[in-house]
């Protein structure tokens, strides 16, 4: 492989790492929302 195709490699290796952990992060916050939610509910009663 040239040093191009290692430079590339990297590139595509972090945007993909980068992709996945917005990915968790957006997942995580979506179950928090709906848990405070839920909360909310229980406490109204």
């Amino acid at each position: 492989m040239d040093t191009m195709s290692y430079l590339f490699s990297a590139y595509a290796a972090v945007w993909i790492i980068l992709a996945l952990y917005l990915f968790s992060i957006h997942s995580r916050e979506r179950r928090l929302r709906r848990e405070i939610e839920r909360l909310k509910r229980i406490l109204e009663k």
